[in-house]
C-alpha cells in the first residue's frame, strides 16, 4: 500500500454533496480513505469569472500504480458529472493526485508531485493539517507567508 493525497474540489452544484459523493466512489474503487482535511471555501483559481470552489485535501492508502489510481480519479471525476471544459473552468468535482508516497512522476498526463501544488494555499494547508508537511518534495517549500 501506498499513502497518497489527493485534493477534492468543487464548484458547480450541491458543493459538499459532490466532495463527499467523490470521497464514497474513491472507498468504492479501492482508496482507504485514512483521514481528511476539513473543507475550505476559496476563490476559484487561473479562471476568476466563476462560483467559489469548496477545496479539501484526503490522505489514502492506494495498492496500485499512480497511472491505476488516476484511471480511479477520472473515473470519479466523470461519474460525479465532469465533463470537458476549459482549463481551470467550473467542474463538479475535480480530482488531482497531490502526492504518491515518495515518487516523482513527470509524463504528459500525470505530474507527481502535483506541479502547481506550491501555489495553492488550500492544498499547502490540507498537506499541513495532515502532517504531510514533511512529505513535499526537495525544492517545494511549505512557505507560511502564504497561507
Amino acid at each position: 500500500m501506498t499513502t497518497a493525497y489527493l485534493g477534492l474540489g468543487s464548484n458547480v452544484g450541491r458543493r459538499e454533496r459532490n466532495l463527499s459523493a467523490a470521497r464514497r466512489r474513491l472507498r468504492q474503487k479501492g482508496a482507504r480513505i485514512l483521514r481528511q482535511s476539513r473543507v475550505l471555501e476559496t476563490e476559484p483559481w487561473g479562471v476568476t469569472d466563476q462560483p467559489r470552489f469548496l477545496n479539501q485535501v484526503v490522505e489514502v492508502d492506494w495498492r496500485g500504480s499512480p497511472r491505476s489510481l488516476l484511471k480511479v480519479a477520472k473515473a470519479v471525476e466523470r461519474e460525479g458529472g465532469r465533463r470537458p471544459t476549459r482549463r481551470w473552468g467550473p467542474r463538479v468535482i475535480d480530482v488531482d493526485i497531490l502526492l504518491f508516497g515518495t515518487e516523482h512522476v513527470d509524463r504528459p498526463d500525470l505530474r507527481i508531485p502535483h506541479p502547481r501544488i506550491a501555489e495553492r494555499s488550500f492544498v499547502m494547508e490540507g498537506l499541513q493539517e495532515l502532517g504531510a508537511g514533511g512529505a513535499i518534495a526537495p525544492g517545494i517549500a511549505l512557505r507560511k507567508s502564504r497561507l
